[in-house]
């Protein structure tokens, strides 16, 4: 073997490649690893069953013009009043419709996203829907409020694997206007895409207006949807009046929907896996073939949110074996059926970010990324997605990253084994000084927030580790966050008049009923 000179040097060393995120895609394209448990047979098995709920059973539809198009369009009535049924042929010229890619825009242009991603990856969005903050200042607890609603905006927009942002569930305010004023102090405070979840059929013109003011009005948001809405079944199926209302203004706006499916094992659906996956499979195909009657080419993205309840306590659990058998599963159906797909890649049943937490939402996220799923949400939520903690969003950020590097399917060849020096490496040699070793070093994954420190390193730091530096990431944030938002002055004041108007438009037409909370 020719000894080459040892290097002491480059005068152009390779230069270290950045890493794919939430907008921008990995150099290297390959196929997707997977894992599922539902072979060929098993997914025809289950697809026929899912036409077959719907085709022979039904759904109810409590909206009356809803229900009207659906019977147009050739749905049937079904057995008892507001059920009607859906002929396979009509879900599969939905599916056949339906959009198979969606741009999911930011309001500045570095912020869009293309799903699925052309890398074949993944998005992560923040947790929905929680009504607790774990404050990073200190750990303590307290009900979400709107500051908290801003500090999660303020947190997301620095984690780069974060594509969209999600609102809470805000105390402070009126009930039956929260949703109105967690979506607003959202948008106020982020460029990136924001999930849209109304609450009360009166407010979703509200937020759909808000979100035109933000984007710059009704035009450009649709011509760039900078939000997208969830629209829910009522678990077992049954689709609610608010909900539908949700798919015609989706429509109107020209928003990508999430037809969103949860049911709970042994609950709102039977007590097995594939019946959780069937049940939210069913749902979903209602809700697109809903839209595609109601609101055409629009956008949907299959959502199934998986629970299992402990039959022990009656408590859900997102985060059980059985939950994640059934995420898995509901994935590479709702993918069988061709449809675009988001469900909860992060999140855990305990609740602090504990042990417990980082091992849960470590095995959940793998396993639905592994499945196929285009979104991965639950960023940062905690106790069954009710709580909300900045400082695990940065550590869920960070396993994104990891498992984003590791569903990249490495290349197998004689240059990637580094063949030709392997067939001749020394006795006592290494590969240290190779040109293989130095053209590959910088492609490395590095962490920006798990630690490698060894012991003394480790304890002269005075035991430094992930969780402080995710809470030092959190709050540097936070304090970084420009005061007052991101939004011009006009746009400022047209949402809080907006919000303020829905508290006395939507409150005098709940009155006696809610309070503020």
């Amino acid at each position: 073997m020719t000894q080459r000179p040892k290097r002491r040097g480059r005068k152009s060393p390779p230069q270290t490649v950045k890493p794919a995120d939430a907008f921008s895609i990995d150099r290297v394209f390959a196929a997707r690893p997977g894992f599922g448990f539902l072979d060929a047979d098993r997914l025809e098995f289950m697809q026929s069953r899912a036409f077959a709920l719907l085709a022979d059973y039904g759904v109810m539809v409590v909206h009356p013009a809803a229900k009207a198009a659906f019977l147009k369009a050739g749905a049937i009535e079904g057995a008892e009043a507001g059920r009607i049924r859906l002929p396979r042929e009509l879900v599969e010229e939905a599916l056949a419709a339906t959009p198979k890619s969606a741009l999911f825009a930011g309001r500045k242009p570095e912020f869009d996203m293309q799903v699925p991603r052309p890398d074949k990856g993944f998005i992560l969005r923040t947790g929905t829907g929680g009504h607790g903050y774990v404050d990073p200042r200190d750990a303590s607890y307290r009900n979400m409020d709107v500051q908290a609603a801003a500090e999660i905006a303020a947190v997301a927009n620095d984690l780069d694997q974060i594509g969209f942002v999600a609102h809470p569930f805000v105390h402070g305010v009126p009930e039956v206007t929260a949703d109105i004023h967690a979506y607003a102090a959202i948008t106020a405070n982020t460029h990136k895409h924001v999930w849209m979840q109304p609450y009360q059929k009166e407010n979703i013109e509200y937020l759909m207006k808000i979100a035109a003011i933000a984007a710059g009005g009704e035009d450009v948001l649709r011509a760039r949807p900078s939000t997208s809405v969830i629209t829910c079944s009522f678990t077992p199926l049954e689709f609610k009046y608010m909900d539908t209302e949700v798919i015609i203004q989706a429509g109107q706006y020209g928003v990508p929907i999430h037809a969103c499916s949860l049911p709970s094992a042994g609950g709102t659906a039977p007590l097995s896996v594939p019946s959780l996956a069937l049940m939210a499979a069913a749902e979903i195909l209602g809700m697109m073939t809903m839209a595609h009657i109601l609101a055409p080419g629009t956008p949907v993205i299959a959502t199934p949110l998986m629970f299992a309840l402990d039959m022990r306590t009656g408590s859900a659990l997102q985060s059980s074996v059985e939950a994640m058998q059934a995420a898995n599963m509901s994935i590479q159906l709702m993918k069988s059926f061709g449809m675009m797909t988001h469900t909860y890649g992060a999140g855990s049943d305990t609740p602090d970010a504990d042990h417990q937490s980082m091992a849960e939402r470590a095995m959940l996220m793998q396993n639905v990324a592994l499945a196929g799923a285009d979104i991965l949400g639950g960023v940062g939520q905690l106790e069954c997605a009710t709580v909300f903690s900045p400082v695990q969003a940065v550590l869920d950020n960070e396993i994104g990253a990891m498992v984003r590097r590791f569903l990249r399917t490495p290349a197998i060849d004689d240059n990637s084994l580094n063949w030709d020096e392997m067939m001749q490496v020394v006795v006592g040699g290494h590969f240290l000084d190779s040109d293989h070793t130095v053209a590959g070093c910088r492609d490395q994954f590095i962490p920006t927030i798990f630690q490698r420190d060894g012991r003394d390193d480790y304890e002269a730091k005075n035991r430094y580790g992930a969780f402080e530096a995710a809470r030092d990431t959190a709050l540097a944030s936070i304090a970084a966050a420009p005061e007052g938002g991101v939004l011009d002055e006009d746009q400022t004041r047209a949402i809080a008049d907006l919000a303020a108007k829905a508290d006395e438009h939507i409150v005098q037409v709940y009155s006696g009923r809610v309070e503020t909370i």
